[in-house]
């Protein structure tokens, strides 16, 4: 269902929330260069008939035409890995990659969600606590990277980590990967137009749709990034940031704030199966990129 035309554009200060609406070619615009589908917050298990939706999902996504060239998968790939036993953790992982060598052929690259990190206290010493299964299991050896493709850089990012208590996660990038970010955008060619992906999102409006708020809203850590306002003042040294691209939130917004764009793409899960999660849909992002750094997009429920 295309829903670009359910809301008109909001304006708010600096900040553009505009939900549904996607860039309008101009007369002299060539061909797309690339089409990809942004696919987040699948939580895939054995249940819920989750198997059977995702399937149809991936036949969806390839029944697309022009056909979808690439895959992004954002986070939240297994229904959940906090603190379970290893033989629920296995059975998730087995299940996915059997599913997509069944019903899936389009090129796919991964970022980790919170669901996809085993941080349980009591197995600390194992070897596989963290991040490792899941990085292990995508052949990953870091969790944040990046790549060319059709004239775009993607930039992948790992934006879950421990809060200072060390038993519940929070939004960021920490030094090391905040210093990696910035020498990716400084060698990266200022006519190259940069593609953003992380699970928790920078900058997202859909914090405040909430119920009964009586006097304020309430902003947790683990819901957007922490370090907003310094990867935002990043991204303004380098207009060719165009597009930041997020799940973890189970809905779809658009927010444009100086030039770049961020989208929070749903869910494929919608309410963990169990259908809608408030108004959005199941469904996945439908990206088309161009070769001057515009982009269309739109969330296709399948």
């Amino acid at each position: 269902m295309n829903r670009r035309s359910a809301l008109k554009n909001i304006g708010i200060g600096g900040i553009l929330l505009s939900p549904f609406t996607a860039f309008s070619k101009s007369p002299a615009a060539t061909a797309p260069v690339l089409r990809i589908a942004h696919l987040t917050d699948v939580h895939l298990k054995n249940d819920f008939d989750a198997p059977a939706k995702y399937a149809k999902c991936l036949h969806h996504v390839q029944q697309q035409s022009p056909k979808v060239e690439l895959i992004l998968n954002g986070g939240d790939i297994v229904f959940d890995m906090n603190k379970e036993q290893i033989n629920a953790i296995d059975a998730q992982w087995k299940l996915t990659h059997r599913l997509w060598k069944e019903e899936c052929s389009i090129p796919v690259q991964y970022c980790l969600g919170n669901h996809d990190i085993w941080w349980d206290e009591d197995n600390k010493g194992q070897t596989i606590y963290g991040k490792k299964y899941a990085m292990d299991q995508l052949q990953l050896s870091k969790p944040y990277y990046s790549f060319m493709k059709s004239g775009w850089k993607f930039i992948v990012l790992d934006s879950v980590h421990l809060d200072i208590d060390q038993t519940w996660y929070i939004g960021k990038l920490g030094e090391e990967q905040f210093h990696w970010l910035e020498n990716e955008l400084r060698q990266t060619k200022a006519n190259t137009p940069v593609l953003i992906m992380s699970h928790i999102p920078i900058l997202t409006a859909t914090l405040m749709i909430e119920d009964d708020v009586v006097n304020k809203w309430e902003m947790l850590g683990g819901d957007m990034h922490t370090d907003t306002a310094k990867i935002i003042r990043l991204f303004h040294q380098y207009p060719n940031v165009k597009l930041c691209l997020s799940g973890h939130i189970h809905l779809r917004d658009k927010v444009t704030y100086n030039e770049v764009t961020y989208l929070c793409n749903g869910a494929v899960s919608g309410a963990w199966w169990k259908g809608n999660k408030r108004e959005t849909a199941p469904g996945y992002g439908l990206i088309d990129l161009y070769a001057d750094g515009r982009f269309e997009e739109r969330y296709v429920n399948y």
